[in-house]
């Protein structure tokens, strides 16, 4: 069963996950990083440019998701290192400090309740991330054109892409797609004909609709809706 609630870490969301059957899931692009932790190990998820594919034994799994942008400053790591990976953070950090972070969220009973303190202290000790990036991946998340965006915020396209890798793992015109596609989920979730929902989420029409969520996910739409 999968829950999640709001993180007090601003933007962020906490999740727990413990899968059924034979744990098979599918975890679908979002423009965001997580922070794991997953059998007493922590890890981190890098941004996914498709659908990742999960399998093995059900098992628990705790995390604290990022805002777009907002976790390479929390990781000192450049997103795009870490685009379509899931890697052991003492890949990342020295592994005598993981040993101690990873014994302390064991030691607070909820690995979920763990991760959250843990990025909490770490973001009080971090300098925030770039306002402008904050800005980009929130007008692209409504919707705005990439161009458009750039020259409101004062960049060159080629500034505007170098950002975005060291941001958002991949340049903004595929975190526009990836965001793109969340809104349309979000309404055709909510009953919205597709044909209406590839209208409101910016589509040129619902075959576009249909094509990027297949790319995206790897299923079609109807059947991706259809196991929730």
């Amino acid at each position: 069963m999968y829950r999640e609630r709001a993180s007090r870490l601003a933007g962020a969301v906490v999740w727990t996950n413990t899968p059924s059957g034979n744990g098979q899931g599918r975890v679908l692009p979002d423009g965001c990083m997580d922070l794991l932790w997953h059998d007493g190990r922590l890890l981190v998820a890098g941004p996914d440019t498709r659908a990742h594919l999960t399998g093995g034994e059900p098992s628990a799994w705790a995390g604290i998701r990022f805002p777009p942008g907002t976790a390479p400053a929390l990781l000192g790591v450049p997103a795009h290192e870490l685009r379509d990976r899931r890697v052991a953070l003492a890949d990342l950090w020295p592994a005598a400090e993981v040993r101690r972070l990873t014994a302390r969220v064991d030691a607070a009973g909820d690995p979920a309740r763990g991760l959250e303190d843990l990025a909490l202290r770490r973001a009080a000790d971090t300098v925030p991330p770039d306002p402008l990036l904050t800005r980009l991946a929130s007008a692209l998340d409504a919707g705005r054109p990439v161009a458009a965006t750039a020259d409101e915020l004062g960049l060159t396209a080629r500034q505007v892409h170098r950002r975005s890798l060291a941001a958002f793992g991949y340049g903004p015109k595929t975190l526009a797609r990836i965001l793109r596609m969340r809104r349309a989920l979000d309404l055709a979730r909510a009953g919205v004909p597709f044909a209406e929902t590839a209208a409101r989420a910016g589509y040129a029409d619902q075959p576009h609709l249909a094509r990027e969520v297949r790319d995206l996910t790897g299923l079609p739409l109807g059947r991706l809706l259809a196991r929730g």
